[in-house]
């Protein structure tokens, strides 16, 4: 016994080490499932959503082909109008089922480019068990549960919502109905193993179990104020506003606060002291006043009369100083050539 231990040592150490590795390889592919689980649920659900489509454009086909047969029936005298009206019905229920599809197709693509990028996320923080898709999702559900819950457990809010614990309004029985559904598909643990498929068909129960509250909650409290025992104040049966008028409010509210800004602006330099510049020490040659060039209109003066004085007599003028400075003499010519003396 002692021989053969001693020549198969190795077998425990590598068991031990097989078991450990297998264990981890385990745990490690039930995380990535559990992480990957909404993603492969939304790409199940898109197959199934295409193929849905599929068939409604057949059957939008077949219905166009046999409203045609029925009208051909009816010419011929061998087929009654309503038999024509009831195939231009099924016609129109199959071009609606169609745009219902195409209409599921485009949520469920949605669905699915949301879970890929939550799936890259998840896969850079690490696996935290609050964040895989299954916990997110039956938090969603407590969360629904909790709002239910605090009209229940409240004296307050009974008395004054009573329709949120009343059956026979149709709001409130519908929600009770999706309610019992979604605890039916529920699963028992967020670490537990589910499908994909029962992983769509719980995500579906939960989102519609919020809107059959959403509807719940706005019908108790248009009973209420009818009632008058609502609070003051807006609640969920006001109707949320399009987006189209929020983003108009949006850009109304930018553009007053921009001409607001800029009206301020303008009252603030309009208001604003104005300083007188300071002369300048030294001015320019340019700013020194040009030297009086003599008029071109002015006439010559004659050789026998003195600058600045009358043409007759040579004195000064009354409208002159005495002590002007005198004019440089205009007359005779000057002439760039040597003249001949006159005779």
């Amino acid at each position: 016994m002692w021989t053969a231990i001693a020549e198969f040592w190795w077998i425990g150490p590598t068991m031990i080490g097989a078991g450990t590795l297998g264990w981890i390889g385990l745990r490690r592919g039930r995380s990535t499932k559990a992480r990957r689980l909404a993603y492969d649920a939304s790409r199940d659900a898109l197959r199934q959503a295409r193929q849905d489509a599929a068939a409604a454009r057949v059957g939008v086909r077949v219905a166009r082909a046999e409203l045609s047969q029925v009208q051909a029936e009816a010419t011929a005298g061998r087929a009654s109008h309503a038999e024509v009206a009831a195939a231009r019905r099924a016609l129109d229920a199959a071009q609606r089922n169609t745009r219902a599809a195409s209409a599921g197709v485009r949520a469920r693509r949605a669905n699915l480019s949301a879970d890929r990028v939550a799936l890259s996320a998840q896969s850079g923080r690490g696996a935290d068990p609050a964040q895989l898709p299954l916990a997110r999702l039956m938090a969603t559900d407590d969360a629904i549960t909790a709002r239910w819950m605090q009209y229940e457990t409240d004296a307050a809010r009974q008395l004054a919502f009573p329709a949120l614990g009343d059956a026979r309004v149709p709001t409130t029985a519908a929600f009770l109905a999706e309610l019992r559904t979604t605890r039916a598909l529920r699963p028992a643990a967020p670490d537990v193993r589910i499908t994909p498929a029962q992983f769509t068909a719980y995500r579906d129960g939960v989102a519609r179990l919020g809107r059959a509250f959403d509807a719940a909650e706005a019908e108790a409290w248009r009973l209420a104020r009818k009632d008058r025992s609502a609070p003051a104040g807006p609640g969920p049966d006001a109707a949320a506003p399009a987006a189209w008028v929020v983003s108009a409010q949006e850009i109304a509210q930018n553009l007053t606060q921009s001409v607001l800004a800029r009206g301020a602006e303008a009252l603030a330099r309009a208001t604003a002291p104005r300083t007188q510049p300071a002369p300048p020490e030294h001015p320019a040659k340019s700013e020194q006043p040009a030297r009086q060039r003599p008029d071109a209109t002015t006439r010559p003066t004659p050789p026998n009369a003195s600058p600045g004085g009358d043409q007759t007599t040579g004195t000064p003028r009354a409208d002159q100083a005495s002590d002007a400075p005198p004019a440089p003499p205009v007359w005779p010519i000057p002439s760039r050539s040597a003249r001949p003396p006159r005779p």
